[in-house]
C-alpha cells in the first residue's frame, strides 16, 4: 500500500494501493470458451513478461483493433502480456501509456485466438455486458469488481479530484464510498450496464470501511479514438 499526499483539491488523506502485486494469487484469472479458446473480460487478469500481473478494467476497439483499458500504474511500454500465470498463451502488448497526469494504458490485442467480449467477470462465472460509456456524476450508484475484494458497490460522492503519490500527481479522478481491498486496483468500475471507470486507488478495507478512487473511462477511451462493445 502507497501513502500519498493529497494535491490542494482533496483536503482527506487516503492510500493509493498499488494495482500489480508481483506473484499474487489471482481473483480472476481468463476464463475459457468451449473446449479450448481462452476469453478474457474485464475483470480478468494479464500477466507480463516483465514479472507484473494487472487487472483488465474493460475491453474496447478501434474499427477491427481491440484493446484491453488498463491502470497505466501498471503498465510499462514494450511488454508483451499473457492470459495464464505460466506466461504460455500470449495475448497482446502495451500500446500506450498515460501516467502520471493520468492514470491509464491500453493493451492492443494481438493473437486472433483469443477471445474478447465487451463484458466484465463479476465473479463465480457471472458476467456482465457492458453496452455504454458515461461520465460519472455525484450521486449516481457504481459497483466495481476488485481481483480481492471481488463485487463492491456504492455512490459516486465527488468527481474532479485530484491526488499526489509516490508516482506523480494524477488529475480528475472521481471518488465513490465502495471499499476495495489491497491488490484491486484496476479493476472496472461501472453503473447497470455503463462503463464508468478504472478502479486506481483508494483507503480502508472492507472490514473497516473506506473510500475508492478512479481514473473516468470516458477520458480514456478519447484520448485513443475508443469505443466500448
Amino acid at each position: 500500500m502507497r501513502q500519498p499526499s493529497l494535491a490542494p483539491a482533496v483536503s482527506t488523506a487516503l492510500a493509493l494501493l498499488a494495482a500489480c502485486f508481483l506473484g499474487a494469487a489471482p481473483a480472476h484469472a481468463a476464463g475459457s470458451v468451449g473446449a479450448q479458446q481462452v476469453v478474457v473480460r474485464g475483470g480478468d487478469l494479464l500477466y507480463g513478461d516483465n514479472g507484473r500481473v494487472c487487472t483488465v478494467g474493460f475491453n474496447a476497439r478501434s474499427s477491427t483493433t481491440t484493446y484491453a483499458l488498463l491502470a497505466g500504474h501498471c503498465l510499462s511500454t514494450g511488454t508483451t502480456w499473457y492470459a495464464d500465470p505460466g506466461r504460455t498463451i500470449p495475448v497482446g502488448v502495451t500500446d500506450a501509456v498515460s501516467f502520471p497526469s493520468d492514470d491509464y494504458g491500453v493493451v492492443r490485442y494481438t493473437n486472433p485466438s483469443v477471445a474478447r467480449p465487451g463484458e466484465v467477470s463479476l465473479g463465480g462465472g457471472a458476467v456482465r455486458d457492458i453496452t455504454g460509456v458515461t461520465a460519472p456524476r455525484v450521486g449516481q450508484s457504481v459497483c466495481h469488481v476488485g481481483r480481492v475484494g471481488g463485487l463492491r458497490c456504492g455512490t459516486v460522492t465527488a468527481i474532479n479530484v485530484t491526488v499526489s503519490y509516490g508516482g506523480g500527481t494524477v488529475y480528475g479522478l472521481f471518488r465513490s464510498n465502495a471499499c476495495l481491498e489491497p491488490g484491486d486496483t484496476g479493476g472496472p468500475a461501472f453503473s447497470g450496464t455503463t462503463a464508468l471507470g478504472l478502479l486506481v486507488g483508494g483507503s480502508g478495507n472492507c472490514s473497516s470501511g473506506g473510500v475508492a478512487y478512479y481514473q473516468p473511462v470516458v477520458e480514456v477511451l478519447s484520448a485513443y479514438g475508443l469505443t466500448v462493445y
